[in-house]
């Protein structure tokens, strides 16, 4: 990916004024997630596209689409702890967002000791034998080759996901034992279950009216069926094996309601399932790290690594 100064330049006026935000270049570890074809390929692979919203937000904020190649962007830190997350950044399930919800806070993350690989998994509607089942199978498959990495602990590896990307992690938190994919290597026989998960502003409810529009659509069709809403619906299949999960959310989300959350924490108190959630009262939708600067939203890092620590995830 071309990163032009202009870009370069902005993001790190941006990161001056937001601390962990400023960097001069993306890091260079790229790891596919598979060695050839993806599951469920058909005779085309979609063509990827970057585009940069620069012009409108006035930093790097790129989203790609036409995600053929689905890969993990690492962030190893200056002096890391062993602790490892996967981070599933959001796009409605139309697009994923590169910057806002994954590289800002892998840096973020990196600060504080944690080996970060930044998810770039299939949207279902480009094209997919078992379209709904396609980010899943990313993020299977990026846990356990996560796993096989010597560099870090294999006991204390989370997921965080924002938006439709707390959809991608929440259905690897439910779902991390379910075979969605012949295995193809040695890496597939490491568990894909994560040991800690954390939800920002996640779409979890497929039904309506609570369910954002846009991700169903993109994930299910336009008419799913009530078995397809359930069983894509996260927090209808929370078990006592579900990861401990740190939920955030503002309550002013005008995209993805409040209520999504609520239904994933209930669902996670009735498994007794460890759990704990941040509700802001301002803070909208998609904020990651960068939009929630001047908000009671910006704690949330602090939260989720005091949380972490708690556990024995993080240093």
């Amino acid at each position: 990916m071309h990163v032009d100064r202009r870009s370069l330049l902005t993001l790190a006026a941006a990161g001056a004024a937001a601390p962990g935000l400023a960097q001069t270049s993306d890091p260079t570890e790229i790891i596919p997630l598979w060695p050839r074809r993806p599951p469920g390929a058909l005779a085309r692979l979609p063509q990827e596209t970057i585009v940069d919203r620069i012009a409108t937000s006035g930093v790097q904020d790129r989203y790609v689409t036409g995600v053929g190649a689905p890969l993990m962007t690492v962030f190893r830190p200056a002096r890391p702890s062993g602790a490892a997350c996967l981070i599933a950044p959001g796009g409605g399930y139309i697009r994923v967002v590169i910057d806002k919800e994954g590289f800002e806070i892998a840096r973020r993350l990196a600060q504080a000791g944690v080996t970060s690989f930044v998810l770039r998994y299939r949207l279902p509607a480009e094209g997919w034998a078992d379209p709904a089942d396609a980010p899943l199978q990313d993020a299977q498959r990026a846990i356990r080759l996560i796993r096989r990495d010597a560099a870090i602990d294999p006991t204390r590896v989370a997921v965080l996901g924002c938006s439709a990307g707390g959809h991608v992690a929440a259905s690897l938190a439910t779902g991390h034992a379910r075979q969605v994919y012949a295995p193809v290597d040695d890496a597939d026989r490491c568990s894909a279950r994560p040991d800690l998960c954390a939800l920002l502003y996640p779409v979890i409810d497929m039904a309506r009216p609570n369910a954002h529009s846009g991700s169903r659509t993109a994930l299910l069709g336009p008419a799913p069926t009530p078995q397809a809403e359930a069983a894509a619906s996260p927090h209808r299949h929370v078990t006592p094996q579900t990861p401990p999960t740190v939920l955030v959310h503002a309550a002013d989300d005008p995209s993805v309601p409040l209520d999504n959350t609520l239904a994933y924490l209930a669902a996670l108190r009735a498994a007794k399932v460890p759990a704990e959630a941040h509700i802001f009262e301002e803070g909208g939708h998609g904020f990651g790290i960068r939009l929630a600067q001047g908000k009671p939203a910006q704690a949330w890092p602090d939260l989720f690594l005091a949380w972490a620590a708690r556990r024995g995830w993080s240093a």
